[in-house]
């Protein structure tokens, strides 16, 4: 589905976003009306609009690259049950798909249920990328969607990078080590903040043993 041209040229003349840290997410200054944002990652930002309620528009800050690769790795996925797929593309933004359900660092957060189906589908997902030549990338809690006990993935923007990543390994072992025996069925809700410590905590170990490899 593609977007009106003169509704898209509008939008993206008045939208106003900012990349302040690259270990962040981006800063959105002004969402044009009827636009709403849907969310924000360290690269880019989502909108919606009320009369294209299948697509959205991914919209990188100013001076963030990789919007070409990101096009690119759409190409090489095609269609898929999986991933989001990408209708239109242009300068610093592009039309995808708009994928619903809830990501798996809210599921925890409010204490919903995550079956082991949702880790047996992205594990699939990933293994369709690899067969496709993609690498996948940045694969973590919030990358990850849960709809109607399926998963599903978004936010391909880093598979084009051929280099070691062990985040969803890693939350993959935490879940069936920790989540399935211990939290999955207890309803438990993780207030924000101690997930919040517990993301920047990895991050701080993952850089510290970079550093003694």
């Amino acid at each position: 589905m593609r977007i009106d041209q003169q509704v898209l040229q509008s939008f993206l003349q008045e939208v106003k976003v900012e990349s302040q840290s690259p270990d962040d997410p981006v800063v959105v200054l002004h969402t044009p009306y009827p636009w709403e944002l849907v969310g924000t990652g360290n690269y880019a930002a989502v909108f919606a609009h009320p009369d294209y309620p299948p697509v959205v528009i991914k919209l990188y800050a100013p001076g963030r690259s990789g919007w070409e690769h990101e096009v690119e790795v759409y190409r090489k996925l095609g269609e898929t049950r999986s991933f989001p797929v990408c209708y239109d593309s242009g300068e610093g933004y592009l039309v995808i798909t708009r994928m619903n359900g809830i990501s798996l660092f809210d599921c925890v957060q409010f204490g919903i249920p995550i079956p082991p189906r949702v880790i047996e589908d992205v594990e699939e997902a990933l293994v369709e990328a690899r067969k496709k030549g993609l690498f996948p990338h940045d694969v973590h809690g919030k990358n990850v969607l849960m709809d109607h006990g399926r998963g599903y993935l978004i936010d391909v923007s880093d598979y084009y990078k051929n280099i070691p990543d062990s985040k969803w390994r890693d939350l993959r072992k935490a879940y069936y080590k920790v989540y399935l025996p211990f939290l999955k069925d207890r309803g438990w809700k993780i207030p924000l903040w101690v997930l919040d410590g517990v993301r920047r905590g990895y991050r701080l170990y993952k850089k510290a043993w970079r550093l003694f490899q």
